[in-house]
């Protein structure tokens, strides 16, 4: 059930469209401004990293069936305009070759940056490029900082040469969902609002990525002792 708060703003303002970043009626949950093709990339991007786990693990046959039938929800619900937009954004992509990077297998635009509100305040969180140290480093930072100066320093050589790269913030983003729209996704997927359907999708990615990294589906380094995964066995005890 949708909250209370999010649904009385639609009735009440009779709009076609939810406003993105508005209250959804979950605390720290605003409405997201472009759930369907960040629902798309984060599928898409989920199902090819479960392509190098085993196709014996039953992760991933549950996962690709989930999200797969999620997915084929989201791809069937167009926006109004989507066909339009759809035409005039392949003609772009086709027409710059650095665009081939965004490019989805429908040939539409296909990436996460261009749905990411920017931030202008800092979030207290540390990123890597935070991390680079002022003043006298050792050998390995010295080494790592070089590499990361080298490294910027042929970016704009080479831009100066080639052009620089289209950027995906360039390209027109896809048309909105219109709110009867989102309530339909919301209803065939049983998952709450759209927007912690995508949180879900994104936690999923993470958890997939999680386990490549940890290889869970080979055998334990230390084999379990004998009898350690076994239930309490009744007997003939009644």
């Amino acid at each position: 059930m949708r909250p209370t708060t999010r649904l009385y703003a639609t009735v009440k303002s009779a709009a076609r469209y939810l406003e993105g970043n508005t209250p959804t009626g979950l605390t720290g949950l605003p409405t997201h401004p472009s759930p369907r093709p960040a629902l798309l990339y984060t599928y898409s991007k989920t199902l090819q990293k479960l392509q190098e786990l085993p196709a014996s693990s039953v992760y991933r046959q549950s996962s690709e069936a989930l999200t797969r039938h999620r997915m084929k929800i989201v791809e069937d619900t167009k926006p109004p305009g989507h066909a339009e937009w759809l035409e005039r954004v392949q003609k772009i992509i086709s027409s710059e070759p650095g665009y081939s990077r965004f490019r989805g297998e429908d040939g539409s635009l296909i990436h996460e940056e261009v749905y990411k509100e920017p931030k202008e305040t800092w979030d207290g969180a540390y990123t890597k490029q935070d991390a680079r140290k002022e003043g006298s480093n050792n050998k390995t930072e010295a080494e790592a900082k070089l590499a990361y100066i080298r490294a910027d320093l042929e970016r704009v050589d080479k831009e100066k040469k080639e052009g620089k790269l289209p950027a995906v913030k360039d390209l027109e983003v896809e048309p909105a969902l219109t709110a009867d729209q989102v309530s339909e996704i919301e209803h065939k997927i049983g998952a709450g609002l759209i927007e912690e359907v995508v949180q879900v999708a994104e936690g999923e990615l993470i958890l997939v990525e999680e386990m490549l990294a940890s290889r869970a589906w080979e055998d334990l380094e230390e084999k379990a002792p004998a009898g350690q995964w076994e239930y309490f066995d009744r007997g003939d005890r009644v």
